[in-house]
């Protein structure tokens, strides 16, 4: 078997991976690349293949970095199956709608500057009627069950412990008359997240592909981090300021209610209403809710009925005028939005009317890739442009990586030590200085042969 590194090779999103063997072509997530200078063009780009030479897509989970540019493979010919856990498959169909209007919005702006000037139009990346196209293709597979594919192939789900649905992949196939085992990390979760259960180690492979995204650093306790945001929030409201939480619909989002429903209980901080800014969120969050199989126990204790709140009061906007009027509180409010690394949507309206107001708060909950807002927002920019005005950030800042849905070195390794055997391991999506300190840090500890792959790159299994 041949495996390609197609992308989140030495960088952190628009995760691809190709098998080839006996004729067979399957991808393993098809993401779109975000937040690097040149991330448009990248995911403009003629795919390394023919889309209808592949026979099925294996989906890790349902983050656009994993499978935004599915409905693109879908416009370019690809036929064969999607196979996904049920919880991925329902996420992704309005994640993705969702990202396909951001496309043709942003075509219909662009073409009106194109127009002006001469230029030739600008065509979406995809369209809603692409992302229709896919749904026939989805195939949905429960977590644990070992199911055949197709020459000798056979594959199973295991629960990755990072979002609803998030998998990672075991995959047997044949090999000289005997059979090798291949496991593809997907996004490793971190134990003890909220909601969700924590991640299953697959113990036995001859080849590893793992993620990396916190290779090199270790995140706070999420009970030192619980206590972290309260105050975060305590001291804002006392300097009459705006909390802002840029955060991904899926996943993040939810998890912040939890834990703020949590702290509310707790009186840790005040019963406010939580703004979610974001129509998208409003949907995952009912899919998180109806899928009751995923979560850990003490999320099956806490969460009855339709609510991921009892003790705040949860609202969700709907409209640009609903998602203005935000703009209008001046102390307060707590507003949760997209996107979580600030590149796009509602939250880059909000920091455009809080970042430069001393008296107010931005807190990061996840990762910021290299070249993206919130990246320099993070890295300390006295300035930032935002929708093409310049904007001081006088609001204080707080990053608090203990709510990342990812693992940090210490979690990774123990996912890692599971493992019996020497494998080798292929170590992806991280930037550069992440993965070579995590593989540095394997190798070191296991004896593994730890391999940092370039994109591109061809190894044979």
């Amino acid at each position: 078997m041949n495996l390609t590194f197609l992308g989140a090779a030495r960088t952190v999103t628009g995760s691809c991976y190709l098998l080839e063997s006996d004729g067979l072509r399957i991808l393993v997530d098809c993401g779109l690349t975000q937040g690097s200078n040149n991330s448009h063009e990248q995911n403009h780009k003629s795919f390394a293949f023919d889309p209808r030479a592949i026979d099925a897509v294996f989906l890790t989970h349902a983050h656009l970095d994993h499978s935004g540019l599915l409905p693109k493979l879908v416009k370019e010919g690809f036929s064969g199956s999607v196979i996904a856990t049920g919880a991925t498959a329902d996420l992704i169909i309005f994640m993705l709608q969702d990202s396909a209007k951001i496309q043709e919005n942003d075509a219909e702006w662009l073409n009106k500057k194109a127009l002006r000037q001469g230029r030739p139009p600008y065509e979406p990346l995809y369209s809603v009627e692409d992302v229709e196209k896919l749904k026939p293709l989805l195939v949905k597979v429960p977590c644990s069950e070992i199911r055949s594919f197709k020459n000798g192939i056979k594959y199973r789900f295991l629960d990755a412990g990072h979002i609803l649905g998030s998998a990672t992949i075991e995959l047997w196939f044949p090999n000289g008359g005997k059979e090798r085992k291949l496991v593809l990390s997907g996004d490793i979760g971190k134990k003890d997240s909220p909601i969700i259960n924590d991640p299953v180690p697959a113990e036995e492979a001859d080849y590893i592909v793992m993620e990396s995204t916190y290779g090199d650093r270790l995140h706070k306790t999420m009970g030192d981090s619980a206590e972290e945001l309260a105050q975060a929030i305590r001291d804002t409201f006392a300097q009459n300021g705006n909390v802002l939480i840029p955060a991904f619909s899926i996943g993040r989002t939810q998890d912040l209610l939890y834990m703020l429903n949590k702290l509310a209980r707790e009186k840790r901080i005040p019963r406010v209403t939580i703004n979610i800014d974001s129509p998208l969120s409003e949907k995952a969050t009912r899919a998180y809710l109806s899928h009751a199989e995923c979560f850990d126990e003490e999320a099956k204790r806490l969460i009855s009925g339709n609510s991921l709140g009892d003790a705040i009061s949860i609202r969700f906007t709907q409209s640009v005028e609903e998602s203005k009027a935000l703009n209008e509180i001046k102390s307060g409010a707590i507003i949760i939005a997209g996107s979580g690394m600030c590149n796009a949507g509602r939250i880059r309206h909000h920091l455009k009317h809080n970042l430069w107001r001393p008296e107010c708060r931005v807190i990061f909950v996840g990762f910021q890739a290299f070249g993206t807002l919130g990246r320099k927002i993070v890295d300390g920019m006295k300035t930032v442009t935002i929708n093409g005005d310049e904007i001081g950030v006088k609001a204080r800042i707080s990053t608090i990586g203990g709510f990342s849905a990812h693992a940090d070195q210490k979690g990774l390794l123990e996912w890692l030590g599971a493992f019996r055997g020497k494998p080798k391991v292929f170590v992806t999506h991280g930037e550069e200085k992440a993965s070579f300190a995590f593989a540095d840090a394997a190798e070191k500890k296991f004896g593994y042969t730890m391999r940092v792959p370039e994109k591109g790159e061809v190894q044979v299994l």
